[in-house]
């Protein structure tokens, strides 16, 4: 079950090509703040909205079985060829031309133009993509029965549709942002989770839950159910995408249909474009061989390879699952701190500032550095209750399958934070060849990593070592990325600081991971959780176990980094400490 992308932190920013080029700035500093609250908040509520419905959909159909998986493939497709097309062609091409269009002396005529060329452009490449939507399926998956294809290739006809309402949502919210009007972008994806919620609550009502063991028997499943859980996915998506012309009209724009292509500034666009395209594909193509083995390892159990209950193998569902747990401390923290720092980082690579780009990108290091580390040790001890508390509706089975694919993912957040403020710093020199050249050894590792599992490994790990190898990749984009900044930085990268900064990090957050286990594992460990009694149960017991696991690594983490004298703590924490004390 994908999760709607959310502008805020785009949770796949990787996947994704890397930031959307920024909008005009804000013609103040009082502005600047406003607009912060207002994104932060909508970014807050987006979230928040999506786990209640990424809840009621596990409800309604389970995270394993074949109804999950097939769903979840369907559903992925529109995100996933959307990062392509918002990596390729919107966020480095047209997205920067919509910003200076503002500042032409055709303003209207040019913005027309390119949103026109854009909105015909998209629609043509969803139309050709739904209609071959059985193709589609089944390269992303591999052994699934021809039942379990046909389903998945139903959900597709129904899915595949978000990816035009993805591209015009885009498109609107980049032409508000150009406008200054910032909110409105950011709250958006609120809509599609209230339609979303509606629709699985129906679902819910009129046909009923899922078992823990998810939904195999694909004869009780008919059309009706497909029309409204598929439906009601794209529904939520045109929701989010229509609602932005509400701001739009009130603000006195127009859209004026306008074909042409003569003076909207196409050309201008450059290498850059061409390099971020090939790199966002080149990501692609690891995370469609990361499904393949996923569905692979689903149909495998279900024809009785594994030897052992085919509920019980994570597969497509599970993976997903557990992604949308690891991405959740990036998206609400590492972001936002990569966003404040990318501005000034951008103008002073444009000033040729090196000093103050190096200066810059230490500092995000280390204070991103302070919170994925710690993250990282609370997500592998408290994979499991966190699971529980995050997603209750996959009961005892289905989190006894995530948490382990979590785990392995978990060992990948340190680097994604840093790789993120990385790739973004090469924006800001207008360098998609070295982007994409590193993005070569990080997505073969990934694809060796998964080929080593499906020889190695039974067929039960095997997504296991999926979010492994995801992890592994992720460590040498870093690294490389490194080394192509420390050449670009004339040399020097404050490497020692930033090496300081994470060994005594790592060293607090073991010690704090270890305060943490023991005490999960005095109050019970697994078996506390209240499987049982229903999933608002589930959700309590997730909650309480966590959170007093959670609060005590958390002293523990502090405490150490205190005495450590880690000075990245109080820039980390004082715009909360002030906040609060306000």
């Amino acid at each position: 079950m994908t999760a709607p992308t959310d502008p805020a932190s785009d949770p796949s920013a990787e996947a994704a090509g890397g930031p959307s080029s920024p909008a005009a700035p804000p013609s103040s500093t009082s502005s600047l703040g406003r607009n912060s609250i207002v994104m932060a908040a909508g970014t807050a509520a987006s979230r928040l909205g999506g786990l209640v419905r990424n809840m009621m959909l596990v409800a309604a159909i389970g995270s394993v079985g074949s109804v999950a998986n097939a769903f979840d493939v369907a559903n992925k497709l529109p995100n996933v060829l959307f990062a392509i097309l918002a990596g390729g062609m919107l966020n480095a091409v047209l997205v920067p031309q919509i910003v200076k269009a503002f500042r032409a002396h055709n303003a209207q005529e040019r913005v027309d133009k390119l949103l026109t060329i854009a909105a015909v452009g998209i629609l043509a490449i969803t139309a050709i993509l739904t209609g071959a939507a059985a193709w589609v399926v089944m390269l992303y998956t591999d052994g699934w029965s021809a039942e379990q294809l046909a389903l998945g290739t139903v959900f597709a006809y129904w899915c595949i549709p978000q990816l035009f309402f993805y591209g015009l949502y885009t498109l609107l919210g980049q032409v508000l942002n150009a406008r200054e009007q910032f909110g409105p972008f950011m709250w958006a994806p609120v809509a599609n989770n209230v339609v979303s919620v509606i629709g699985f609550a129906v679902f819910l009502v009129v046909f009923g839950g899922a078992p823990d063991t998810g939904i195999n028997d694909l004869s009780e499943w008919d059309t009706p159910r497909t029309i409204l859980l598929a439906g009601t996915a794209t529904l939520g998506i045109v929701a989010q995408a229509l609602v932005l012309l509400v701001p739009l009209l009130r603000s006195g724009f127009r859209w004026n249909l306008r074909l042409g292509l003569r003076g909207i500034g196409l050309r201008s666009a450059g290498a850059v474009a061409l390099w971020t395209f090939a790199a966002v594909v080149l990501e692609q193509a690891g995370v469609l061989y990361l499904t393949r083995v996923a569905s692979a390892a689903g149909a495998a159990a279900e024809a009785g390879a594994a030897g052992v209950s085919a509920d019980l193998v994570a597969s497509n569902g599970a993976y997903t699952q557990a992604l949308l747990i690891y991405l959740l401390p990036h998206s609400l923290v590492t972001v936002s701190i990569a966003t404040a720092l990318f501005t000034g980082i951008s103008k002073a690579a444009q000033a040729g500032d090196t000093d103050r780009v190096r200066s810059d990108l230490s500092l995000g290091l280390r204070t991103i550095g302070v919170f994925t580390v710690f993250a990282t040790a609370a997500l592998v001890v408290l994979a499991g209750p966190a699971t529980a508390f995050i997603v209750p509706t996959a009961g005892e089975t289905g989190t006894s399958v995530i948490a382990p694919v979590l785990v392995a993912l978990s060992f990948g957040l340190v680097p994604l934070g840093g790789m993120a403020l990385m790739k973004w710093v090469f924006y800001a020199y207008e360098d998609g060849r070295s982007v994409f050249w590193i993005t070569v050894p990080s997505t073969v590792a990934l694809v060796a990593g998964l080929v080593a599992a499906q020889i190695w490994l039974p067929i039960e790990l095997w997504v296991v070592a999926a979010g492994g190898a995801y992890a592994l990749s992720n460590w040498i984009t870093v690294l490389l990325r490194t080394g192509g900044l420390k050449r670009k930085l004339g040399g020097r990268l404050d490497g020692g600081r930033i090496f300081v900064l994470h060994a005594k990090a790592v060293l607090a957050a073991v010690v704090a991971g270890g305060a943490g286990w023991g005490v999960y594992q005095l109050v019970g460990g697994f078996d506390v959780l209240s499987f049982g009694s229903g999933w608002l149960f589930t959700m309590l017991s997730g909650l309480w176990v966590t959170a007093l696991c959670g609060l005590v690594m958390l002293a523990v983490y502090v405490l150490l980094l205190r005495l450590l004298r880690v000075e990245e703590l109080n820039g980390l924490l004082g715009p909360v400490l002030a906040r609060l004390r306000r």
